[in-house]
Protein backbone atom coordinates (compact mmCIF):
# COMPACT_ATOMS: atom_id res chain seq x y z
CA UNK A 1 0.00 0.00 0.00
CA UNK A 2 1.27 3.64 -0.90
CA UNK A 3 0.87 5.55 2.55
CA UNK A 4 2.69 8.28 0.82
CA UNK A 5 -0.67 8.61 -1.31
CA UNK A 6 -2.96 7.92 1.16
CA UNK A 7 -1.43 10.80 3.58
CA UNK A 8 -2.01 13.13 0.61
CA UNK A 9 -5.59 12.49 -0.06
CA UNK A 10 -6.31 12.56 3.53
CA UNK A 11 -4.73 16.09 3.23
CA UNK A 12 -6.56 17.24 0.80
CA UNK A 13 -10.02 16.44 2.81
CA UNK A 14 -11.25 20.31 4.37
CA UNK A 15 -12.91 20.61 7.52
CA UNK A 16 -16.89 21.12 6.52
CA UNK A 17 -17.09 23.90 9.32
CA UNK A 18 -13.62 25.56 7.65
CA UNK A 19 -13.51 24.60 4.32
CA UNK A 20 -10.38 26.91 3.51
CA UNK A 21 -8.28 24.59 5.66
CA UNK A 22 -7.62 20.82 5.57
CA UNK A 23 -8.36 18.44 8.49
CA UNK A 24 -4.57 17.67 8.58
CA UNK A 25 -4.28 21.57 8.86
CA UNK A 26 -6.58 22.03 11.32
CA UNK A 27 -4.68 19.40 13.28
CA UNK A 28 -7.08 16.92 13.95
CA UNK A 29 -6.06 14.24 12.31
CA UNK A 30 -3.88 12.48 14.76
CA UNK A 31 -2.57 9.32 13.09
CA UNK A 32 -2.64 7.34 9.94
CA UNK A 33 -1.77 3.95 9.89
CA UNK A 34 -1.82 1.09 8.06
CA UNK A 35 -4.13 -2.63 8.87
CA UNK A 36 -4.31 -5.72 7.77
CA UNK A 37 -7.54 -4.66 6.33
CA UNK A 38 -6.72 -1.38 4.98
CA UNK A 39 -6.07 2.04 7.05
CA UNK A 40 -7.06 3.86 10.40
CA UNK A 41 -7.10 7.27 10.82
CA UNK A 42 -6.82 8.29 13.91
CA UNK A 43 -9.07 11.98 14.48
CA UNK A 44 -9.30 14.03 17.90
CA UNK A 45 -12.28 16.34 16.99
CA UNK A 46 -11.93 19.87 18.01
CA UNK A 47 -13.95 19.61 21.21
CA UNK A 48 -15.98 16.28 22.18
CA UNK A 49 -19.53 17.49 21.00
CA UNK A 50 -18.43 19.06 17.69
CA UNK A 51 -21.60 18.04 15.58
CA UNK A 52 -19.28 17.74 12.78
CA UNK A 53 -17.64 14.95 13.83
CA UNK A 54 -19.79 12.41 12.25
CA UNK A 55 -19.33 13.94 8.80
CA UNK A 56 -15.56 13.80 8.90
CA UNK A 57 -15.44 10.71 9.39
CA UNK A 58 -17.56 9.87 6.82
CA UNK A 59 -15.74 12.25 4.73
CA UNK A 60 -12.10 10.60 6.11
CA UNK A 61 -13.70 7.41 4.72
CA UNK A 62 -15.03 8.41 1.66
CA UNK A 63 -11.37 10.29 0.32
CA UNK A 64 -9.22 6.78 1.81
CA UNK A 65 -11.93 4.35 0.15
CA UNK A 66 -10.21 3.32 -2.57
CA UNK A 67 -7.31 2.11 0.18
CA UNK A 68 -9.54 -0.47 1.39
CA UNK A 69 -11.23 -0.95 4.68
CA UNK A 70 -10.95 2.53 6.72
CA UNK A 71 -11.75 2.71 10.09
CA UNK A 72 -12.22 5.75 11.79
CA UNK A 73 -10.79 6.05 15.52
CA UNK A 74 -11.76 9.04 18.00
CA UNK A 75 -9.30 9.67 20.39
CA UNK A 76 -10.25 12.38 22.85
CA UNK A 77 -7.45 12.40 25.12
CA UNK A 78 -5.35 14.89 25.09
CA UNK A 79 -7.59 17.04 24.05
CA UNK A 80 -7.34 18.72 20.89
CA UNK A 81 -5.75 22.26 20.96
CA UNK A 82 -5.10 24.92 18.76
CA UNK A 83 -1.77 24.44 18.94
CA UNK A 84 -1.70 21.59 16.48
CA UNK A 85 -3.09 24.05 13.73
CA UNK A 86 -0.18 23.59 11.26
CA UNK A 87 1.10 26.90 9.80
CA UNK A 88 -0.08 26.64 6.57
CA UNK A 89 -3.45 26.22 8.45
CA UNK A 90 -3.01 29.51 10.39
CA UNK A 91 -2.15 31.49 7.06
CA UNK A 92 -4.82 29.63 5.25
CA UNK A 93 -7.39 31.01 8.25
CA UNK A 94 -5.95 34.18 7.65
CA UNK A 95 -6.97 33.88 4.17
CA UNK A 96 -10.51 33.11 4.91
CA UNK A 97 -10.93 36.49 7.59
CA UNK A 98 -10.72 34.24 10.19
CA UNK A 99 -7.97 35.27 12.56
CA UNK A 100 -5.66 32.52 13.94
CA UNK A 101 -4.82 31.94 17.84
CA UNK A 102 -2.21 34.73 18.63
CA UNK A 103 -0.76 32.98 21.05
CA UNK A 104 -0.42 28.92 22.41
CA UNK A 105 -3.80 28.13 25.14
CA UNK A 106 -0.84 28.07 27.73
CA UNK A 107 -0.66 31.59 27.37
CA UNK A 108 -4.03 32.52 26.46
CA UNK A 109 -5.18 32.64 30.10
CA UNK A 110 -2.92 35.51 30.91
CA UNK A 111 -2.74 37.25 27.31
CA UNK A 112 -5.79 40.00 25.96
CA UNK A 113 -5.13 39.54 22.20
CA UNK A 114 -4.43 42.44 19.93
CA UNK A 115 -6.24 41.38 16.45
CA UNK A 116 -5.70 43.10 13.08
CA UNK A 117 -8.65 43.06 11.01
CA UNK A 118 -8.16 40.37 8.03
CA UNK A 119 -9.46 42.38 5.97
CA UNK A 120 -7.76 46.16 5.89
CA UNK A 121 -5.12 44.88 8.50
CA UNK A 122 -6.17 47.52 10.95
CA UNK A 123 -4.93 47.45 14.65
CA UNK A 124 -7.88 49.07 16.18
CA UNK A 125 -10.30 46.26 16.93
CA UNK A 126 -13.36 45.32 19.53
CA UNK A 127 -14.33 41.86 20.50
CA UNK A 128 -18.48 41.58 19.79
CA UNK A 129 -19.57 38.24 21.45
CA UNK A 130 -17.22 35.88 22.95
CA UNK A 131 -18.50 33.07 21.27
CA UNK A 132 -19.24 33.07 16.70
CA UNK A 133 -20.15 31.00 14.73
CA UNK A 134 -18.77 27.71 16.81
CA UNK A 135 -17.52 27.80 20.41
CA UNK A 136 -13.99 27.59 19.61
CA UNK A 137 -14.26 31.15 17.76
CA UNK A 138 -15.34 34.75 18.95
CA UNK A 139 -17.06 37.49 16.59
CA UNK A 140 -14.63 40.82 17.02
CA UNK A 141 -14.99 44.28 14.62
CA UNK A 142 -12.77 46.31 12.85
CA UNK A 143 -13.25 49.90 13.92
CA UNK A 144 -11.29 51.13 11.00
CA UNK A 145 -13.18 49.75 8.54
CA UNK A 146 -16.29 48.38 10.27
CA UNK A 147 -15.93 44.37 9.05
CA UNK A 148 -16.81 41.89 11.57
CA UNK A 149 -14.56 39.23 11.71
CA UNK A 150 -13.81 35.61 13.75
CA UNK A 151 -11.08 34.79 16.02
CA UNK A 152 -10.37 31.45 16.51
CA UNK A 153 -9.52 31.28 20.19
CA UNK A 154 -6.63 29.24 21.54
CA UNK A 155 -7.89 26.50 23.32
Amino acid sequence: MNLALARAKLAAVPDPEIPAVSLVELGIVRELRETAAGLEVVLTPTYSGCPATELIADDVRAALAEFGDVTVTLQRAPAWTTDWITPEGREKLQQYGIVPPQCSADQAIRVVPRLRCPRCSGGKTEQLSRFGSTPCKSTWRCIECGEPFEYFKPI
